[in-house]
């Protein structure tokens, strides 16, 4: 379809200086991503800036600026996009489950894949016109807007950064005489994005707005402008609008805005669509009531009150955590080059804080109350049709997304997963009916905005029925976390049983007194199973955590009994023939297989069954599976190694794994094996990019000094020797406990906890303890004489 455009012209005649930020520090900036040169891919070079809503990408051309931008809510398919679309159910397929367990018993193993594919699977609909082809449907890019520079010859003195410490996009660079400077944010409070430009003399802009969508309307109409369009495969309704603030005159004609006389440029932009996060409809918002009422909440605000607004609100959240590893200077060259020098043996530890950071920025540019999760590429997509659609994978990615949320201290950050998840239970309860005559509620492999639940289109990988047990660990580690009980009571209790429920109904006796997941497959590896590990695990994970749950809240206890009865008759973890984890039933692990799911070791981390101290030898076979794997993988796989070495607790090995996060790719195509890292602007590689990478490596290194899943406070459990020194503030442990950390020389020198609630609790670090009593409110500090 036409690209429809909307013009901007602009003359600006005197220079006013960016505002000053807090606390300025010297350049670089100790968390600062910077350049010395504009990016030219989306991908790998530009720099990501959002407000929970909107993800937007800045280039820092000094011929043309870009910002790309997507709003989360913006997808095509369902049941807009071909009138067939039905969550992908297939209606009585569970008739066809006794026969695929039936070919299971008889080890009829390929018999039962190919029964399994042709009649469990899920069903989509294909228009070839349409884009992407299928009412699954994507994730959406809005579009871009272009800004033209004047044309000064060559740039000197050119920065484009990346402030994570003040949510700041900055550019500055001199031209034929002129000096220029951006400054780009998102603002949460009020919902929109703010760029402003400066130059030292008069100059001349133009700035439009490309859409790959269809026009419905553009006008400007006092120094707003508006564009309203519509997906073209679903008609899916959205409107932008920004406000242009400038001392200088306008006149707009024939889709052309000049501004003249004018001293800067400040644009205040805002998107909405539509889209309504309730099944079965997903429309009904109105977009532009939405709209007209976020540009009139921020009528009377300038620059100055938009960014003093986002600064308050940014720092309430970002500064809770504070990292510093050693006492090196951090050096001063520009972010690629300082990647590469790492990757090529340089210690650097101010970019491994750089890195840890830099997942706690984006999930507070990109998951906020109120907003839509954080998708495979969080909030940020520049295309129509991208990679694995930009969904909502339940099978490791969404999930890890969101592990920081909690122990980096960005609670609230996890309230729209958390949101989302009770979105689709009511979807989720037909997938579980129609293709497994169960109770309860699933969720797959894939799943849209649109409550597609259903098993995927083909096998292997689409069959992950156990997506919706992984979310619920979500609402619980959410209640282990805050201590909320009204959340544990009113949101996260109902969930989680339904999806227990699940479970109850859908294990099967396998004639030796075990209930086992037949069929099953381990996600994306391997063939069909009469008991794929992780499903026994994930099984064991909701049942436990639901009984545990019904025990606080003193309910349903004939319920939690069944839940802890069927949890107790799970097939145990098994140690197969080279003492590995199996991670089937099936003792038929392939030692040599490098692959980068790691699926079978869930019970060590995201899940509690498995601990050095309480299975001891599940903890070592894990260890021999892991060794097994191998170092290398994806990039979402690289940081989840990180967090499982650190359950171990091998610190040099963790260490080892996030060095490897770190390394610089530039491969934008798919590689499924072994190019897993980092691009120059520091956004994990998967490739090609996913969020998941960068999210999953900020939870490893908490998890490398701090840990609580056992119940138990266990201060530096896996320092590397690269850390020997240094401190951390504000993490948190399980039971709404705030834990700073100081240490020298690979010692802890002391703790300090402090929480809301008073409590007791067991400290240990190494193979000494202390027990904690926590008074209300008052913090208090344990040194490592302390510790017995």
């Amino acid at each position: 379809m036409k690209r429809f455009l909307g013009l901007l012209i602009c003359s600006v005649t005197a220079f006013s200086p960016l505002q000053a930020q807090p606390n300025p520090q010297p350049k670089p900036a100790p968390l600062s991503l910077w350049y010395d040169q504009p990016a030219k891919e989306w991908m790998t070079q530009a720099l990501p800036i959002g407000n929970g809503h909107v993800g937007a990408m800045f280039f820092g051309g000094t011929d043309e600026e870009r910002i790309q931008f997507s709003e989360g809510s913006l997808w095509a398919g369902g049941k807009g996009a071909i009138a067939e679309y039905n969550f992908g159910l297939k209606k009585e397929a569970y008739k066809h489950l006794p026969q695929v367990r039936e070919l299971l018993a008889a080890g009829k193993m390929k018999e039962a894949h190919a029964l399994a594919n042709k009649e469990l699977t899920g069903v989509i609909h294909e228009k070839r016109e349409n884009t992407p082809s299928s009412d699954f449907g994507a994730q959406q890019t809005v579009g871009d807007l272009f800004i033209k520079m004047p044309s000064k010859g060559a740039a000197q003195n050119y920065r484009r950064e990346l402030n994570i410490s003040d949510a700041l996009g900055k550019v500055s660079y001199d031209a034929g005489g002129t000096h220029f400077e951006r400054a780009y944010f998102g603002n949460y409070p009020s919902k929109v994005m703010v760029y402003r430009l400066t130059s030292s003399t008069p100059e001349t802009y133009s700035i439009r707005f490309e859409t790959p969508h269809a026009k419905d309307y553009e006008q400007f109409t006092k120094n707003q402008y508006t564009f309203g369009g519509h997906l073209k495969d679903n008609h899916q309704a959205f409107e932008t609008v920004y406000r242009i603030d400038s001392d200088g005159k306008t006149t707009f004609s024939n889709g052309i805005l000049t501004v003249t006389g004018a001293k800067s440029i400040v644009l205040i932009h805002t998107v909405a669509t539509d889209y309504v996060m309730k099944f079965p409809d997903y429309k009904g918002n109105d977009f532009k009531k939405v709209n007209a009422a976020t540009m009139a909440k921020v009528a009377g605000k300038g620059y100055a009150a938009l960014l003093a607004e986002q600064q308050k609100d940014y720092h309430s959240l970002f500064d809770r955590v504070a990292l510093t590893l050693g006492n090196a200077t951090a050096p001063a060259i520009p972010t690629d080059q300082r990647q590469k020098a790492y990757s090529a043996g340089q210690a650097d530890t101010r970019l491994e804080e750089l890195y840890f950071q830099y997942g706690r920025y984006l999930m507070i540019s990109s998951t906020r109350p109120g907003t839509m999760p954080m998708s495979l590429q969080g909030k940020w997509n520049d295309s129509t049709n991208p990679p694995w659609a930009n969904d909502y994978h339940t099978n490791i990615n969404v999930q890890m997304l969101y592990w920081p949320a909690e122990a980096t201290n960005l609670s609230e950050c996890h309230l729209p997963l958390i949101d989302f998840t009770q979105s689709i239970v009511e979807p989720g309860r037909l997938a579980a009916k129609e293709f497994f005559n169960a109770k309860g509620w699933i969720v797959n492999t894939m799943l849209n905005a649109y409550g597609y639940t259903s098993p995927g289109w083909d096998f292997p990988w689409g069959f992950f029925p156990g997506g919706a047990a992984w979310l619920c660990q979500h609402l619980w580690e959410h209640y282990a976390f805050t201590n909320d009980k009204a959340f544990l009571k009113n949101t996260a209790y109902p969930v989680m049983k339904e999806a227990s429920e699940f479970w109850i109904d859908y294990l099967t006796n396998d004639g030796k007194g075990h209930l086992v997941s037949s069929p099953s497959y381990s996600p994306e590896h391997g063939g069909i199973s009469t008991g794929a590990t992780m499903d026994h695990e994930m099984a064991w994970d909701v049942l436990n955590n639901t009984a545990e749950a019904a025990a606080l809240l003193g309910i349903d206890a004939d319920f939690a009994q069944k839940a802890r009865a069927t949890r107790d008759k799970i097939l145990p973890l098994q140690i197969g023939r080279w003492k590995q984890l199996q991670e089937w039933r099936e003792d038929v692990d392939d030692s040599t297989s490098h692959h980068r799911h790691v699926s079978h070791l869930y019970a060590l981390h995201p899940g509690k069954q498995i601990s050095l101290t309480k299975t001891p030898a599940e903890a070592e076979a894990a260890r021999v599976s892991l060794n097994a794997r191998g170092d290398d993988g994806t990039g979402w796989s690289l940081a989840w190694k990180v967090n499982f070495w650190a359950r171990l607790q091998d610190g040099n090995r963790a260490h080892k794994l996030f060095k490897s996060v770190l390394r610089p790719v530039a491969d934008q195509g798919t590689n499924m094996a072994d190019g897993g890292g980092s691009y120059a602007n520091l956004l994990c590689a998967h490739p090609p990019f996913q969020l998941d990478g960068n999210m999953g490596s900020t939870a490893g290194v908490a998890e490398m000094l701090l840990q609580s899943q056992t119940g138990v406070i266990e201060l530096l459990p896996a320092l590397p020797d690269a850390w020997a020194t240094g401190s951390v503030k504000g993490l948190k442990a399980r039971g709404n406990v705030t834990v700073d950390e100081i240490w020298e020389n690979g010692k802890l020198k002391s703790v300090t906890l402090v929480s809301p609630n008073a409590q007791k609790r067991v400290l240990k670090y190494g193979s000494k303890t202390v027990n904690a009593e926590i008074v209300a409110g008052k913090s208090k500090t344990w040194n490592a004489a302390d510790f017995k």
